[in-house]
C-alpha cells in the first residue's frame, strides 16, 4: 500500500550548493540518496515530498561542507501479502504477464489468471482463454491479490507474485460481468408478484 513516511537523517551540504536555499539543497541530496531505493521496513521509496532542515548545522575540521539534521517526508509503497491491488498489464510473456502496481511490476503467472486453458500470444501481446473466450492484453487494467513478496536490496526491485483466481478479481470487465450476473441471480431468487399474492391469500 502507499503511505507517507516521516524519516530523519543528516545531510552534507557541499560548498557548491551554498548559493542554493538550504531546503532546496537538502531535498536534492535526499532525492539522490533515497528515491528509487528499497528499504526493508518502508518498501519502495518513490519520492521525497518535503523536508525540515536544521539551519544551524555543524562543521567538521578538514571538510568544507556543512552537516544538517533533516526531518523529511517520503512517499512509499510497501506490498503486503494478501493485499488487493489495481494494476495495468505492461508486458506479455510465454509464462504470463507483468502487471504494473505502484512503482514496480508484479508477475501474474498463467496458472494464476483463471480456471481455464490459456494460450499466451507474445507476438500480439495477448493471453487467450479457450473456454470462456476472455482475454488479457497489454494495457488491460485488472484487480489482483498479492501472493508472494520478496523485496530486493538498494536499487534492486525484488519480486512480487499476484493471482486473479478468486471471485471478483481479474480484468475490470470480468468483475463487471460477475457483479451483473450476481444481481441477475439474486433477482431470479425473488418470488414473482403472482407467488407473493398467492402467499398472501393463503395466509388470510
Amino acid at each position: 500500500m502507499f503511505s507517507i513516511s516521516t524519516l530523519v537523517d543528516v545531510v552534507r551540504i557541499p560548498p557548491s550548493l551554498f548559493g542554493t536555499t538550504l531546503k532546496k539543497a537538502a531535498i536534492n541530496i535526499l532525492k539522490e540518496k533515497y528515491e528509487s531505493m528499497i528499504n526493508a521496513d518502508l518498501g519502495y521509496i518513490i519520492m521525497i515530498l518535503d523536508a525540515k532542515v536544521d539551519e544551524m548545522g555543524k562543521m567538521v575540521a578538514g571538510d568544507g561542507g556543512t552537516f544538517h539534521k533533516v526531518e523529511f517526508e517520503a512517499l512509499t509503497f510497501y506490498p503486503k501479502l494478501q493485499e488487493i491491488v489495481q494494476g495495468e498489464i505492461v508486458d506479455i510473456t510465454d509464462f504470463g504477464a507483468f502487471v504494473r502496481i505502484g512503482p514496480t511490476d508484479a508477475l501474474l503467472h498463467l496458472s494464476q489468471v483463471m480456471d481455464d486453458y490459456l494460450k499466451s500470444d507474445v507476438k500480439s501481446g495477448m493471453i487467450l482463454a479457450n473456454q470462456s473466450g476472455r482475454t488479457l492484453k497489454v494495457g488491460s487494467t485488472l484487480r489482483s491479490r498479492i501472493t508472494a513478496v520478496s523485496l530486493g536490496k538498494a536499487a534492486s526491485m525484488g519480486k512480487i507474485g499476484i493471482t486473479c483466481r478468486q471471485p471478483f478479481l481479474g480484468a475490470d470487465e470480468w468483475i463487471a460481468e460477475e457483479i451483473k450476473k450476481g444481481g441477475s441471480d439474486a433477482d431470479s431468487d425473488k418470488p414473482s408478484k403472482k407467488e407473493e399474492k398467492a402467499v398472501e391469500v393463503k395466509e388470510k
